[in-house]
């Protein structure tokens, strides 16, 4: 995919730097994410490194200095991709924008909800995808503006946590969802407590002897709200009791 000039006040542009560029066909080209691509309020751009990489066979990995089993993911193809795509960025854009460059590890930072805030405001987000045994720690430390992790699991590379960063952060962009009260009533947005989501239902109001709340069914909008409040504090401290402070 090619970047595009035109520039909107909400544009965010993600560039996803992977040796498996086959994994995401289909990702981005399904609903939500596909019509903020036709509204052009993002833009997806996924790169094989390994047209960054030099000699005949385009080698992107090698062995592990000190031994060890596995391989690594060599550090220069990923530095020059990443200098190429900021060129591009900067020729096409405000150069006052700043391009964030985002390594998905296991090392990295926790990945939450406030996260994906900060990352909604900003331009121009390049995330590297690690695979193998990692990669060349010199991108960790040198070359990454933010590393980030998905959850206290491995994964077999960086492909789909690149996946999850621009879905939720593509949903704080405006238009993106629609409606704005959409984001607003979602879990972690919920009150100013952010709290989960209250409990949601729909038709039929009785399921093989399981009943909807009598209080949805009123029409009494203040009870309604007053229970959803109370029902979404309820379900915070039991399932995820680490959010009530």
């Amino acid at each position: 995919m090619q970047m595009s000039s035109k520039e909107t006040k909400n544009h965010v542009v993600f560039d996803i730097l992977t040796l498996f560029p086959t994994m995401f066909k289909g990702v981005f080209q399904e609903s939500i994410l596909k019509r903020a691509q036709q509204d052009e309020l993002i833009e997806v751009n996924v790169h094989n490194i390994r047209n960054w990489a030099e000699g005949k066979n385009s080698i992107t990995d090698d062995e592990p200095y000190g031994g060890g089993v596995g391989m690594v993911m060599k550090p220069e193809p990923i530095f020059k991709a990443v200098k190429e795509l900021k060129g591009i960025y900067s020729d096409n854009h405000d150069k006052k924008e700043i391009t964030h460059v985002l390594l998905m590890t296991p090392q990295g930072v926790r990945y939450n909800y406030r996260i994906t805030e900060k990352l909604a405001a900003l331009n121009h987000i390049i995330i590297i995808c690690g695979h193998y045994e990692g990669v060349d720690h010199r991108v960790f430390e040198f070359l990454a503006d933010e590393r980030l992790s998905i959850g206290d699991y491995i994964l077999t590379g960086g492909e789909i946590p690149a996946m999850v960063i621009v879905d939720s952060v593509s949903r704080h962009i405006d238009g993106v969802l629609g409606k704005a009260e959409s984001k607003q009533q979602e879990s972690f947005q919920f009150s100013d407590k952010n709290l989960l989501k209250y409990p949601v239902y729909t038709r039929p109001a009785e399921y093989e002897g399981m009943h909807v709340p009598e209080v949805l069914l009123s029409g009494n909008h203040r009870e309604i709200e007053r229970w959803r409040k109370e029902s979404a504090e309820k379900l915070t401290k039991e399932y995820r009791p680490d959010l009530v402070r």
